[in-house]
């Protein structure tokens, strides 16, 4: 297996130059836990910390002590700020921060107007790519207010990790579409191709018509013309986040566990990465339930020893008479059988692990043990924490 350089959680969020950290990867990996984690642990080692989460469960916002998370950053109490720290978390809400946008650019009369049309509440709720967008947007948001040193992104579950890459250049793209432009395109009637561009957009709004319905044209007129000003902003504040995440402040962490497809997505996002020159800082593997990397230790014990073990105990005889060490080989041969278990578990890790350090060798990569519960605590978090460091340590025995 290849020996993937090690990577080192605490050198990163100890580098003040660090500002934002984006953990990212496909949804079931332990991605806002992980984004947690770091957040707590940077904020205990004196950072500034806000961590922007995505994640609408419960569980994130009671393991912080908060009764619920939404679009305003909230401290979180109870942390250790012996070194100065401090630590907020915060919910994306992406229609209220889709309103916000509308509200900071335009006038109140304009505002009123566009956050009252059925089209654009239909747009900022559930058009494909808004959550991710309105992420960025909050991300931009944070960073410009200058209220902390360290912004922990958890980015939005999807089907694919690429969407957040995707999603602001895709909206933006919408916003400013050709399409969208034709609908509220005037047309001069006192030039002499005029009538004629008339009578080709009659026929082709005909047609939307009797497609979506006529109101449903008419609130999308309206959105649009009253939206008119504000579309170079969209695409402007999308180029900007695009350099905001390539700048050597920013560090993306993909978040994986050693599992076929949650490392093959991992694979395509570390690709994808490099294509768009953001600075990957390594990847998180979660949920490791044996030392994956060559040198970490293994158990003495081998799976097949175990299971042969077990089976011996399992055909000696255990009547009614017999004694209190045979009376015992049932439980023995169930953990044998459990260790057993435990072993192949692990070597199929390895196995699906090392195809992806054989692939990307240069990453840096840290794994972090399956706990035997669930995260629900700030003390759980900082357990994941200090999880980060814990194999460092024991290889340097």
């Amino acid at each position: 297996m290849t020996d993937n350089p090690r990577l080192d959680i605490d050198r990163i969020i100890d580098d003040r130059r660090t500002r934002i950290i984006v953990c990212c990867g496909s949804g079931g990996v332990g991605k806002t836990t992980t984004a947690a984690a770091i957040g707590l642990r940077a904020a205990e080692r004196g950072r500034q910390v806000c961590v922007l989460t995505v994640d609408p469960a419960r569980r994130l916002a009671q393991s912080m002590g908060l009764t619920s998370l939404d679009n305003t950053p909230r401290l979180v109490d109870g942390i250790d700020d012996a070194a100065g720290g401090s630590l907020y978390a915060m919910m994306l809400d992406m229609k209220r921060t889709f309103d916000e946008i509308v509200e900071a650019h335009s006038d109140p009369a304009r505002a009123a107007q566009i956050l009252a049309n059925p089209f654009y509440q239909s747009l900022s709720s559930s058009f494909s790519g808004t959550q991710e967008y309105m992420a960025m947007e909050k991300l931009g948001q944070l960073r410009r207010s200058d209220e902390w040193d360290l912004i922990v992104v958890d980015t939005p579950p999807s089907r694919s990790a690429l969407d957040f890459l995707d999603a602001p250049e895709r909206l933006g793209r919408f916003l400013d579409g050709r399409l969208i432009r034709v609908l509220t395109a005037p047309v001069k009637a006192t030039r002499p191709f005029g009538r004629v561009l008339n009578v080709g957009f009659s026929v082709m709004t005909g047609a939307l018509t009797k497609m979506l319905g006529g109101q449903v044209l008419r609130d999308a007129q309206t959105f649009i013309t009253a939206f008119d000003t504000m579309f170079g902003g969209f695409r402007e504040r999308a180029e900007a986040t695009y350099k905001l995440l390539q700048a050597p402040g920013t560090s993306f962490l993909v978040i994986a566990t050693p599992e076929p497809d949650a490392l093959r997505e991992a694979s395509y996002f570390v690709e994808r990465l490099d294509e768009e020159r953001m600075p990957l800082a390594g990847l998180i593997l979660n949920r490791v339930h044996s030392p994956i990397r060559s040198g970490a230790g293994t158990s003495r014990l081998s799976a097949a020893h175990a299971l042969s073990a077990a089976e011996t105990l399992e055909a000696m005889p255990n009547g009614g008479g017999a004694t209190a060490p045979t009376a015992s080989y049932p439980v023995t041969a169930a953990a044998l059988r459990l260790h057993a278990g435990r072993m192949n578990l692990g070597m199929r890790e390895q196995r699906v692990a090392g195809s992806f350090m054989s692939t990307h060798p240069a990453v840096p990569v840290i794994e972090v043990p399956a706990l035997p519960e669930d995260v629900h605590d700030l003390a759980g978090l900082r357990r994941v924490g200090e999880e980060f460091t814990s194999r460092d340590q024991d290889a340097a025995r």
